[in-house]
């Protein structure tokens, strides 16, 4: 994919125009220095698109940099006493990429108005040259104070870098860094991982972001840096020269790190080096508004269409990320043990002690002489109290005897019946699975698992890399078994207690992605690994056929909830037998939910909470053997009439006034709505005494949504109407009922969702709703103007043709639309069949990161089919509407 940097001869440094001391840069020299670091930065793009190595190209950039920056402060300043130039930040370390800041600091004794003017013209004309400059001038008592106050400022000298200037003034700041008195060790340490811990924060805690920050987010650049100044100020590794060589001499790093923190850099430094040619600018993140093009200038093939060349490319960069923050987060560990006074050794067990609060290895070789102690160190982390981690040593050995073991701990008999036994413990085993993902052990006992590490999905949908939904999947099962989710999730909080083998859970959530990027089916070629791991630990038959089970349908619940009518019996029926019984319903439930939350927070919402539950519930009935569900229509209609006239009754509203109403009402409406939403519409329209439109809005109803119910005389267009308003006001529509009684009147109703927050509406913004939507049925029919939102940036990004299928649903026709979302979609969708002459009778909605999968019912202006030739017509006037480029 790339040349050996030797092969390829780095472009010269510049030859630069000869320079008068104290004259100033003249207009044609300062042309010729822009000229001359536009011919630089030209070459070295070309010698990075031939393969050189990034960070030579940094150095030379740095290097061409300094000789600008040598050349202009001796043309305004001239051979000065008590004032130098100090290169600091990336500039100071000798790196500077395409666009980097060139960060300066001028340290001057005295600083009287004529160098001050002299310092200005200097940085003046470093901009005019093309230099992006940051810069500060200060004394020396200046800079100790400053650095005294903030560890950033202190950090930044050390990296400082005299270029050119008084000599004397490199002692005078060397003093200041060397100062014991300054930061002392503890103090630093404390400082620079609550800086981390801050700056973390703002990446959610996590490298893998679908755009991550190749700096300042974990895992990234700076997280480099702050291990070299570690070493350097807590350590005293101070070999400028390469300081990750500095503390292996310390014991810091073994040399086997060293080389997995090098090897990760360098993947950074050339993402960086390649984002900055493709940005035209100092950009640090990862944007989708780059990540194809970069995947192809840096040499990525699409493999096929679940191996995507961008794939790969951000591959490389989570793991590479994810590398930098493991063994980043472990070594600030040993820093703090350093600076610890070690305690006296407490036995815990044959193979291992305590110091405090870090658990240790009796025999140094006890990894490598028994590899089930590995796994065995991380079930007694989990009841030994008040232990935080492990020591520096036990951890340096643990990856030792990982990497030395190789895959042969995949199959090492007690090694599998010690992970056995940790699943067992259920709940509290997914703290130790983190854990032992963080030390790379996971992968080594998982060889799949380590397939999938950093293996991102290019899509809106999935927000994590596989292994990192992996874990959190795992996270939010283990959430089931406490009290804090009951409010929650009481269902699952429920279920969870009455596993008798929950470790088959953890199982399946460890599986249920691990064949991602494959090729293929996931779930299948899943099943196949699980079956093979499980029958490896031993598990009996049956526990191994529930596993694969789980693994093989992880998918079927939210599928069937999101895209079919679980109001119908037969879908549920259809369901329940796949299923097959009580027990395995309970674990995918349970999976299902887990699934959801780790594939994205924003995905889970009080609508897919009802939903799910709705369909467990009413596949528990089914399940059970001596009740059948009722699945013969008049069965259906009485019960839910006699449960919602007693709910009715309950109001004070007479059976009577509530049977006249009824006999308007089409048999569906109690076949496809609750007794609840049947009392709440026939309450309505007893009150209105005959008024209409009748427009009412629930903020809150029992499908965990917004309900909104139309009764107005039914006209066409009526649906195109409704749909306008509702993307007015920024509401998404889940579900639609679109009835008509038998007198003509249209019986319509809406689940919905704020648009913003995927949350039920507040009372205020539900009302605004009643008002503005009564007001518009009351006006003649007219075409509704929809409003024009931008796409957002994200979705610009994952433009897909939009595919549009029709089948034979009874006396109806089934359409079914996937495309890309995007604001207003369904809206647009209503009007292009409004202006085709097609009404719609049902609509279900869903949403899978930018992909949308919308089914709905429709016929003719006749309540007929639609014949081929209004097919046509309705193809093309969706396709109008929803063609990417719209």
């Amino acid at each position: 994919m790339t040349t050996s940097p030797a092969a390829i001869a780095l472009p010269p440094l510049p030859r630069l125009p000869t320079v008068v001391p104290r004259s100033g840069v003249s207009s044609d020299a300062r042309r010729a220095l822009r000229q001359l670091l536009g011919d630089v930065d030209r070459a070295l793009a070309t010698a990075f698109r031939d393969g050189v190595d990034a960070s030579a190209l940094a150095q030379r950039r740095s290097e061409s940099v300094q000789r600008i920056v040598v050349h202009v402060w001796t043309a305004c300043l001239g051979e000065v006493n008590e004032a130098a130039l100090f290169a600091v930040g990336g500039f100071g370390r000798g790196l500077l990429f395409p666009h980097s800041d060139v960060d300066l600091l001028a340290l001057v004794e005295h600083a009287e108005p004529a160098r001050l003017r002299a310092l200005e013209q200097c940085f003046a004309t470093l901009w005019d040259v093309g230099l992006k400059v940051g810069h500060a001038v200060r004394d020396p008592v200046q800079c100790r104070a400053l650095a005294a106050q903030d560890v950033s400022v202190f950090t930044s000298l050390l990296d400082a870098r005299r270029l050119v200037g008084d000599p004397v003034l490199d002692d005078r700041l060397r003093a200041i860094v060397d100062d014991p008195a300054l930061w002392p060790p503890r103090e630093y340490l404390a400082a620079r991982l609550a800086e981390r811990n801050t700056r973390h924060a703002r990446y959610n805690d996590t490298a893998y972001n679908l755009e991550p920050n190749l700096k300042d987010g974990p895992g990234g650049l700076r997280t480099l840096d702050a291990l070299r100044w570690l070493g350097r100020r807590v350590a005293h590794a101070n070999h400028r020269g390469n300081d990750l060589s500095g503390m292996v001499v310390e014991g810091l790093l073994d040399p086997a790190e060293q080389i997995m923190l090098e090897q990760a850099e360098r993947t950074l430094w050339r993402y960086r080096f390649a984002l900055h040619l493709e940005a035209g600018r100092a950009e640090e993140r990862l944007l989708f508004d780059y990540q194809r093009a970069l995947a192809v200038r840096l040499g990525f093939e699409d493999e096929h269409e679940k191996n995507l060349g961008v794939e790969q490319f951000m591959q490389g960069y989570y793991r590479a990320a994810s590398q930098v923050e493991r063994l980043g987060v472990q070594i600030a560990e040993r820093f703090v043990e350093m600076l610890e006074p070690p305690s006296e050794p407490q036995p815990v067990g044959d193979d291992f002690v305590r110091y405090g609060t870090r658990l240790a290895i009796r025999d140094p070789d006890l990894f490598v002489r028994r590899p089930a102690a590995l796994v065995e160190l991380f079930i007694l982390r989990l009841g030994e109290p008040g232990i935080v981690g492990f020591t520096a040593d036990t951890m340096r050995r643990m990856h030792q005897a990982t990497a030395l073991l190789d895959n042969a701990l995949a199959d090492d008999p007690l090694a599998l019946a010690a992970f056995l036994r940790l699943l067992r413990l259920g709940a509290p085993a997914e703290e130790a699975l983190w854990r032992m993902n963080r030390h790379g052990l996971l992968a080594a006992i998982l060889p799949a698992f380590g397939k999938v590490f950093g293996r991102m999905q290019y899509d809106l949908f999935h927000v994590y890399t596989v292994d990192e939904h992996t874990l959190r999947v795992l996270h939010n099962v283990a959430r089931f078994a406490t009290p804090a989710a009951r409010q929650d999730f009481p269902i699952a909080c429920e279920i969870w207690p009455t596993l008798e083998k929950p470790e088959l859970l953890l199982l399946a959530a460890l599986f249920h992605d691990i064949a991602k990027g494959r090729g293929g089916d996931h779930s299948v070629l899943g099943e196949e690994d699980a079956r093979a791991f499980c029958t490896r630990l031993g598990l009996p038959t049956e526990d191994i056929e529930q596993v694969t089970w789980l693994v093989r349908w992880h998918l079927l619940m939210s599928t069937t909830a999101q895209r079919q009518d679980i109001t119908d019996p037969e879908v549920v029926q259809r369901f329940a037998e796949t299923v097959g019984d009580g027990a395995r319903l309970d674990l995918l439930y349970l999976l299902t939910i887990a699934d959801i939350i780790g594939t994205s927070p924003k995905l889970w919402n009080a609508w897919k909470d009802r939903l799910l539950a709705d369909l467990y519930t009413a596949t528990r009935y089914a399940l059970r053997s001596e009740e059948d569900l009722p699945s013969d229509a008049p069965t259906r209609v009485r019960e839910c009439r006699a449960q919602a006239l007693l709910l009715l009754e309950a109001e004070g509203i007479a059976p009577a006034a509530c049977l006249r109403v009824w006999t308007d009402f089409p048999e569906s409406s109690f076949l496809r709505h609750r007794p609840e939403q049947i009392a709440w519409q026939t309450s309505a329209i007893v009150r209105a005494q005959g008024a209409t439109p009748l427009v009412e809005v629930h903020p809150l109803s029992v499908r965990g949504t917004t309900e909104l119910f139309v009764y107005v005389p039914d006209r066409d267009g009526l649906f195109a109407a409704v749909t306008a308003m509702l993307d007015r006001l920024h509401f998404s529509v889940m579900e639609a009922r679109i009835l008509n009684s038998r007198n003509g009147m249209a019986l319509d109703t809406f689940l919905l969702l704020e648009s913003d927050s995927q949350q039920p509406a507040s009372p205020t913004h539900a009302e605004e709703l009643k008002q503005r939507l009564h007001r518009a049925l009351a006006q003649p029919a007219h075409v509704h103007q929809l409003t024009k939102r931008n796409v957002s940036r994200h979705l610009k990004h994952f433009q897909m043709a939009p595919r549009i299928a029709f089948s034979a649903a009874g006396d109806r026709t089934r359409l079914a639309l996937v495309c890309t979302d995007r604001p207003g979609l369904l809206a647009a969708v209503a009007q292009a069949m409004a202006e085709a002459g097609v009404r719609v009778h049902d609509a279900r909605i869903a949403t899978f990161g930018e992909r949308a999968e919308d089914f709905f019912l429709v016929t003719d202006r006749h309540d007929a089919p639609l014949r081929p030739v209004l097919q046509e017509r309705l193809l093309h006037a969706l396709l109008q509407r929803l063609r990417p480029s719209a």
